[in-house]
This record gives C-alpha cells, sequence and structure tokens, in this order.
C-alpha cells in the first residue's frame, strides 16, 4: 500500500483500501441480486473461510450487501487476475515521461449496466495498474467496435446479455486478449476463451495493490463536444480534485469517511457508463458511504427509484435534469413514498428546470438541490440550489468570444465557459483535438468544452447553450451530423438536417428535418427511416419527430442552416 500521499494529491484505488482498512464492516455497495439467484436463495462462493459474494433477504426480495471488507477482496482478487494475465502499466505515469494524449496503462473496458461488477471493474482495474474504460452499452455494433479500437481496450468485462454485440466486433478488435463475462440471468453462454466473472475472482489470488500513483490515468469517454467518441484523459490525482471536489491528506480524508460516512447512503440513478453517476458512486467511496443500485438496473423505472430510496433509507438521489425529474414526480403524485431521509438531490448532464425544482423542494421540505453545471473536459465548474444561475467555482472562468481574454462580471459578451488549474492532458490518441479544448491562453492552460455563457453582475453565470450541435436528449449526447450521414444514405432522402425542439421528458428531443426524394411516400417514410437508423444507430439517437421540406436550406458553401432547421422544428418557420 502507499504511504499518506500529498494533500490534495491522491489515487482513488488507493483511497478506497484506507477508507476500506478503516470501516470494514460498514455496507460499501448494496444492489440487487443476479437474475439467476431465486427469491429466498443465498448464493455463496466459498474461498477458504471466506466468502467472494454475500447476499441477505431483505424487504422480501434478494439483495447483495457488499461490505468494504468484501468489496476489497473481489477488486484485489480481480486485480489479482488481470495482473496474471499481464496487464497492468506499461511505462512511467509521470506526465512529463511521455505524451499528453497517450495514456501508460493496459485499458479494461466495462461494458456493463449498473451492478457491483461496474465499481469493482473501476477498482479492480485500477488496484491492477490498469486504466477502466467506460462503455456505453447502448450501441449497436459499428459504434462498439469503433470505441474499442479508440480506446485500444486489452480486456472486456460484460454482461452475459451483451455477448452476441461483443462477438461480432471481436473480430476488428483484435488487441482483446482477455474476456469476463458477468452472468446476468440470460442465460447466454460463455463466449469463446471467455471466463466467468465470479469463477474468475474465487479462482484468484488477491494482489494488495502497490505502487498506486496520482499520476495514474482515470479515463473518460465522452461523445458531446468531439463528434465521435473520445476519451478524456485525467491524472486522477486532478480528476478527484477537480471533478469531485476532495481535499485534504489521506489521513484527514480517512478520519472524516469514519466519522460521517455511515451517514451517507446515494442512489446514482443514471448509467454508470456515464461519468456523472459514476462520480457520484466515487465520490461516496471517497466518503466512506454506501452505494445503493435500483432494484431494475438495465432501464430507469421511476417507482423502483423511489421505492429503493424509501427501503435503504437513500440520503442523497443523483439524477440527470428534467428528463430524470419530471417522472420522479408525476410517480410521487401518484403514489407516496417516505423519503425522510432524502437530504440531497444531485443533476447534472442536462437541464433541471426551476419549475421542477420547486415542486422537488414543495414536495420533499429541507431537500438541498445541488445543480452541477460541468462536463467530461472540465469537471465541476460550477453549482445552482433553486435558483436558475450557477455560482462558478474557484477556477471557473469566461472567455470572450476570440478566446483572447478573461470576461469580468457584466460584461455583456457571450463568452465561453472555460476551466483553469488541474484540468485533463487530453484525449486519448488525438493531438488536434487536444490542442483545440484545452488551449494556451497568456501561459494559462484552460479546457474549453464548448458551453457559451454569461457572466452576470452578481458573479453568476447563466448558462445559454453548447456552440456546437450537439444534442442533448435524455442525458445522452448526440452529434447531428452523425445521424445525419445515416439518414441521407437512405434511398428516399434527398438531403437533411437533424436539430432538436424542447422536450418536458427529455429536455431536448431530436427532429430530423428531411427533404424527400420525389415521389417517395412520406406517411411511410417515418417507420422506414427510424428502421434504416437503428441498423447503425443505437435508439437513443433516432429522431423522435420528421418535419418534410421541399428543400433543406444551405449557405451557399453547402453548410447547413441549423438555426432555421430549429425554427421549422418548432413551428417558427414554414417548411
Amino acid at each position: 500500500m502507499n504511504g499518506d500521499l500529498p494533500s490534495g494529491d491522491h489515487n482513488a484505488a488507493a483511497l478506497h483500501e484506507a477508507v476500506a482498512a478503516a470501516v470494514p464492516e460498514r455496507e460499501c455497495i448494496v444492489a440487487p441480486a443476479r437474475a439467476a439467484v431465486g427469491a429466498g436463495e443465498v448464493f455463496r462462493a466459498a474461498v477458504g473461510a471466506g466468502e467472494v459474494f454475500r447476499a441477505a433477504v431483505v424487504a422480501g426480495g434478494m439483495h447483495r450487501r457488499l461490505t468494504w471488507r468484501e468489496v476489497t477482496d473481489r477488486t484485489r482478487r480481480l486485480a489479482g487476475f488481470l495482473a496474471g494475465a499481464g496487464m497492468g502499466l506499461r511505462h512511467d505515469p509521470r506526465p512529463e515521461a511521455g505524451v499528453a494524449w497517450e495514456s501508460p496503462h493496459d485499458h479494461v473496458a466495462l461494458y456493463l449496466h449498473n451492478g457491483p461488477e461496474y465499481l469493482e471493474g473501476m477498482l479492480g482495474a485500477w488496484k491492477a495498474r490498469c486504466a477502466a474504460i467506460n462503455v456505453n452499452y447502448r450501441y449497436v455494433a459499428g459504434e462498439l467496435a469503433y470505441v474499442l479500437r479508440d480506446s485500444g481496450v486489452a480486456a472486456v468485462v460484460y454482461h452475459a446479455s451483451f455477448a452476441p454485440t461483443l462477438a461480432e466486433v471481436l473480430p476488428d478488435v483484435p488487441g482483446v486478449r482477455l474476456l469476463l463475462q458477468v452472468d446476468d440471468g440470460s442465460g447466454t453462454g460463455l463466449l469463446d476463451g471467455a471466463a466467468d466473472y465470479e469463477a474468475a475472482l474465487a479462482a484468484a489470488d488477491p494482489l494488495e495493490p502497490a505502487g498506486l500513483s496520482p499520476d495514474d490515468r482515470y479515463i473518460l469517454y465522452t461523445g458531446g463536444t468531439t463528434g465521435m467518441p473520445k476519451g478524456v484523459l485525467w491524472r486522477q490525482g486532478d480528476f478527484l480534485a477537480t471533478c469531485l471536489g476532495v481535499k485534504g491528506t489521506s489521513a484527514d480524508l480517512v478520519t472524516t469517511a469514519t466519522r460521517r460516512g455511515a451517514s451517507l447512503r446515494t442512489l446514482p440513478a443514471a448509467p454508470f457508463m456515464h461519468g456523472a453517476a459514476h462520480w457520484n458512486a466515487i465520490s461516496a467511496f471517497v466518503s466512506g458511504g454506501t452505494v445503493v443500485v435500483p432494484d431494475q438496473p438495465t432501464r430507469f423505472d421511476p417507482a423502483d427509484v423511489l421505492a429503493t430510496c424509501e427501503r435503504e433509507r437513500v440520503t442523497a438521489l443523483q439524477i440527470v435534469g428534467d428528463p430524470f425529474a419530471r417522472p420522479l414526480l408525476d410517480r410521487m403524485n401518484a403514489h407516496p413514498y417516505d423519503l425522510s431521509t432524502l437530504r440531497f438531490l444531485l443533476s447534472g448532464g442536462a437541464v433541471l428546470s426551476p419549475a421542477v425544482k420547486a415542486r422537488f423542494l414543495e414536495r420533499i421540505p429541507g431537500l438541498r438541490i445541488v445543480d452541477v453545471l460541468g462536463s467530461s473536459e472540465t469537471g465541476r465548474q460550477a453549482v445552482a440550489g433553486a435558483e436558475p444561475t450557477f455560482r462558478p467555482g474557484d477556477h471557473t472562468v469566461v472567455l470572450s468570444e476570440d478566446r483572447s481574454r478573461r470576461l469580468s462580471p457584466g460584461d455583456q459578451e457571450i463568452g465561453w465557459l472555460a476551466q483553469a488549474g488541474r484540468v485533463p492532458l487530453g484525449y486519448l490518441g488525438d493531438a488536434a483535438k487536444t490542442t483545440a479544448t484545452f488551449p494556451m491562453i497568456d501561459g494559462v492552460r484552460y479546457a474549453v468544452a464548448g458551453d457559451r455563457v454569461r457572466l452576470l453582475a452578481d458573479g453568476t453565470i447563466e448558462l445559454l447553450g453548447r456552440d456546437s450541435v450537439t444534442i442533448n436528449t435524455g442525458g445522452e449526447k448526440v452529434f447531428a451530423e452523425e445521424v445525419e450521414r445515416v439518414l441521407v444514405a437512405h434511398p428516399a432522402v434527398a438531403d437533411a438536417i437533424v436539430t432538436s425542439r424542447p422536450s418536458e421528458r427529455w429536455g431536448q428531443e431530436i427532429v430530423a428535418v428531411v427533404a424527400p426524394r420525389a415521389g417517395a411516400d412520406v406517411s411511410e417514410l417515418p417507420g422506414e427511416l427510424r428502421a434504416h437508423c437503428r441498423t447503425s444507430l443505437a435508439g437513443y439517437k433516432l429522431p423522435k419527430t420528421f418535419c418534410w421540406v421541399e428543400r433543406v436550406v444551405r449557405s451557399p458553401a453547402g453548410k447547413p442552416d441549423y438555426a432555421w432547421a430549429r425554427a421549422v422544428a418548432d413551428g417558427r418557420a414554414a417548411p
């Protein structure tokens, strides 16, 4: 184990180990048992006198209740399995020892629904000195292959139900040499060469972590500002400080976790494959708390989330703006829940509107709303409560339109939201995008993810939106041009622009403004186009609505007129 790291510079796995040593019997993760485990049955995989897995019957159902000791044992075993396959740190992780956009680690892809295995996968990879790679489980084969190739993964931990899609792309991802399949009750057999996750942990020797460093990388794949998904590379020390606000020495953090962590029980309602959800989980771990997974981990179910909050006495709930908040409120109106322990509502990744905030505060007196503004490239930049504007963090600035200077409070210019201080090293394998997103201005390196804002006279920030054409729908980021390319490949489509319009359910919903070819039957075309898109795109990228036009308006240079398309989509302009 590492000794105490310098104040403010930490390694996430080392902190987890330190907290586990202080509170070994406290609950660390609570989750539904595997579908393969029947109600009332207790599944144990015994290793000597210990247990790899433990389940307890609560509230008439089957739930896994893993203590900090058990999670430590399981993640050390996973680390031992990875290390035994020759995976780990390839070269000196210090940034000055390499190129900013390169990783010194072997990479482990996590292709999983929410559950203990996802969090164990992150911790186990880090303890083996590997880097974990988040994979969107909604991807179709082509998208999955792209991310696995782009990230250069050597291992994939995946739920059994994803095995068919993974098998389809593995021939195109020759770097993968290790497969770990997690039983999810789907009945899918092991892929050729794959190991069963539980069997692998049971057979592996626990690896006590050594050499863990704040320079080890945290990698987060995002598709928001970069078009195709790209991996954002952080030093773990910078990630913990900027994204999670971790401060102080390891000893101080462990003392605080020991004293206060027992009262923290957080439920990330979003998929762990997204940064906001696993940031919430890691933050809970640093604080010595418990991470609770809803009974329905494969989709967002408002009734299930609220019932789990009630049963597990959850104190903090993480959501993705209005797309999650509105269904939760509707369910709360239809059915009573005891949410008296819920103290924090944490939101990020989509707009949480003032009206919705007000409804939550009315329903749950004393609730504290923490509405976070930030991105994968910047971390946590600003926070709002019930108010509509955001209070900037210590290193959050607003740059002028030409990115030549910092704006002052009250400046009327619309600027770029930027982050200084401890920012990412770059994008994995992409020097050009690294330079564009992390510019050096007057000797200061900034992260500029693309949000356009105003810096108001009182020093707060008014968010105007992304400068790019990225669409945020239900917390998922969709690149409009990617959908356009698929649409125009259909023989009945002459031209198309993809835009969005406001939606109470999704925040934004995708709208395709389409010029059909002569003779096309537009009454049948929506179904045909959705089916066509589904062969190449994940379901959340499909247009919710189609607007038919005689021709698509473009500039003389052929660039699409997105302002016109938005006006058509919301009815302000004639098609």
